[in-house]
């Protein structure tokens, strides 16, 4: 599997296009959709969906142009069904960057495992960030991709609407550091780090 990274539009929001067998999932497309669709192109990938760690603003924001361009459906966690259409609970509202709103998700994830043609993922609910904050754990490839949950040396805000920093953390050791100590981290912001990195040198956990 082939994991291309981008950093999307003011925040530096970690967008990702991964690539199986000429097919492409899009993973946060927070900003600059041609970024996103030129990446698609450069891969020589079809895009089968997008899938959303969670909605807030900084990450939802070419959801609907990719959605349109692509004629491809978005999954997103059903505690933040609403959040899309709402730019109070994406957060967009309270940021001088103007409301985002799009249109509602085409699928609402729960926990467990999903299949999307080639590829074959574990959804984990890893709320405290939000509600419905999910990461995405590609066992095979040793991955996880932790949107605003975890990042390297650090942890997702929590004082945003629904945000709760106790349950951002029971996440974060219970979810997410069961995880190999190898697995790579993909994070919504920064740098990849590591499981085993962040249990020995994360200074919030």
């Amino acid at each position: 599997m082939e994991i291309k990274q981008l950093s999307l539009g003011q925040l530096g929001t970690n967008g990702y296009v991964i690539n199986e067998q000429g097919k492409a999932l899009i993973i946060d497309p927070g900003a600059e959709a041609e970024r996103v669709m030129e990446t698609v192109k450069t891969l020589d990938s079809e895009p089968l969906a997008i899938l959303l760690t969670h909605a807030h603003f900084d990450h939802i924001g070419a959801v609907d142009q990719l959605r349109e361009t692509y004629n491809i459906p978005v999954y997103l966690h059903e505690a933040e069904k609403t959040w899309l259409m709402d730019p109070k609970l994406n957060a967009s509202t309270y940021f001088p960057l103007g409301e985002i709103i799009a249109n509602e998700a085409d699928h609402f994830m729960v926990e467990g495992v999903l299949s999307i043609g080639p590829f074959q993922f574990d959804v984990k609910h890893t709320p405290g960030h939000s509600p419905g904050g999910v990461s995405f754990v590609f066992d095979q490839q040793n991955v996880v991709f932790s949107g605003d949950c975890l990042f390297k040396r650090g942890i997702g805000r929590f004082d945003l609407p629904q945000g709760n920093k106790e349950v951002l953390i029971d996440s974060i050791t219970r979810v997410l550091y069961r995880l190999n100590d190898a697995c790579i981290v993909y994070p919504g912001h920064g740098p990849e780090t590591t499981i085993g990195e962040e249990k020995e040198s994360n200074p919030f956990t």
